[in-house]
């Protein structure tokens, strides 16, 4: 299935003449905010796209939070606005993407998100989605040590957002804003997007790279594509964005609260509070609980949730 070039060639413009003044359909209402974006399946250039357009998202919140420094206070709260301000060129793109698509009858609908969670159901696969998500930020652990030391930039950068900015608003940044726009970036557009063109394991891989990539630091990047791959697992077998979400908000919510505490905050490794045998200990129980996880979702029964919306166009 290929992707449409209607956004760049010279038949854009009356495509956009056509859509603005032709009769628009019936749609049932619904409180699925992702539906806007299940006719869009982003292929390797589109993906580029994305990436572009949110860089020149992050200029624009740049520019407001350069905005918010004049304001007595504003710094403290210029997060909540330069945020989700970094994610709009995508969301524009990609809610017109399916709109064309939609209108057009140029692709089948996948569903950003989907209930498949098979014989164990939401609540079951909720919890056991926090409790792997724990247990993996202790399994790549030992991956600190590879990186070179922070530097005093990153370290400052950190702490005022931790101590600098009010726990609420922390909270609310990285605990509903980052989980519910990198999701639905991630995991809704590229991964599955990929999943409809390629095998599984390099649609995960390429979305999870993509996932570090947007972190735009290597201390932050092999974290993130290493959770990125458990994430994109979960997604590939359910096609719940929810779950994902989930999983996002615990690992940033249990990084923000431990970052609170100053003994916490100047950690690199959690070698450096624990004991050797307390350390492997927690490593090895951390795999071992990811290795449990991914066996018991395969023998879920999920994964022809998502399956059966893209399993026709692969």
């Amino acid at each position: 299935m290929a992707e449409s070039g209607f956004w760049v060639t010279p038949f854009s413009y009356i495509g956009i003449i056509m859509i603005v003044f032709q009769t628009p359909r019936k749609v049932k209402s619904s409180y699925n905010i992702f539906k806007d974006f299940d006719y869009y399946l982003p292929d390797i250039k589109g993906l580029f796209i994305l990436l572009a357009l949110l860089v020149a998202g992050a200029l624009i919140g740049n520019l407001v939070s350069m905005a918010f420094t004049m304001i007595p206070g504003g710094e403290k709260y210029m997060m909540l606005v330069s945020y989700p301000v970094m994610f709009i060129p995508a969301l524009i793109y990609a809610a017109g993407k399916s709109k064309v698509n939609r209108d057009f009858d140029i692709v089948r609908p996948v569903p950003v998100d989907r209930n498949g969670f098979g014989r164990i159901g939401g609540f079951g696969l909720a919890v056991m989605c926090i409790i792997v998500t724990l247990a993996a930020g202790f399994a790549v652990d030992p991956l600190s040590g590879l990186l070179p030391p922070t530097p005093e930039w990153f370290d400052k950068l950190n702490e005022q957002m931790l101590t600098g900015t009010p726990l609420l608003a922390t909270l609310v940044s990285v605990s509903v804003f980052a989980p519910l726009f990198e999701e639905w970036l991630c995991r809704g557009l590229v991964l599955r997007g990929l999943l409809s063109r390629m095998k599984p394991v390099w649609a995960m891989v390429i979305s999870s790279a993509f996932f570090a990539l947007i972190h735009m630091n290597p201390w932050q990047a092999l974290p993130a594509f290493l959770l990125g791959m458990l994430f994109a697992f979960v997604y590939y077998r359910t096609g719940s964005l929810k779950l994902t979400m989930l999983m996002h908000c615990t690992n940033n919510t249990f990084a923000a609260l431990l970052g609170q505490n100053e003994a916490f905050r100047e950690m690199s490794s959690y070698s450096e509070i624990l004991t050797v045998w307390q350390y492997v200990t927690a490593i090895a129980a951390g795999i071992f609980i990811i290795a449990v996880f991914v066996m018991i979702l395969r023998r879920n029964g999920s994964h022809a949730a998502f399956q059966e919306a893209v399993g026709e166009e692969q």
